[in-house]
């Protein structure tokens, strides 16, 4: 099933291997370098009537971080399917109470086909 999907990581080679990853595997993927970068596109994607799939969001981010970002797209896209992904084990704890909204929490550095297989199991959900 090829997804749209929204792709917010504050570290460009992260964004730049999810493009190509998910690209492969035949989904349509955007990038945004922060939070509030993603809330802006998902906006304009929304407001085209093209919402996305899935959103990828790194937790920890200038501007906007994962967490709010993942409750802002909730809000707007109650559909949405949410994966988050961190390198701070402290950021797991944050996370926690919002497991109604958030499909997974990825421990970086990840494997590859570790998040891919994630990203199918919340598309497929």
């Amino acid at each position: 099933m090829m997804a749209r999907i929204l792709v917010a990581d504050d570290e460009e080679p992260i964004r730049e291997l999810m493009l190509r990853v998910l690209g492969r595997e035949g989904h349509k993927v955007m990038l945004a370098n922060d939070g509030g970068h993603a809330a802006e596109i998902m906006a304009a994607e929304i407001a085209a009537g093209e919402p996305f799939d899935l959103l990828l969001s790194d937790i920890v981010m200038p501007v906007m971080d994962g967490i709010a970002l993942a409750l802002h797209a909730a809000n707007e896209q109650p559909e949405l399917k949410i994966v988050l992904m961190t390198g701070y084990a402290a950021e797991l704890e944050r996370v926690h109470n919002l497991s109604d909204l958030v499909h997974a929490v990825v421990r970086k550095p990840f494997l590859i086909a570790e998040m891919v297989q994630v990203i199918e199991d919340a598309l497929n959900r």
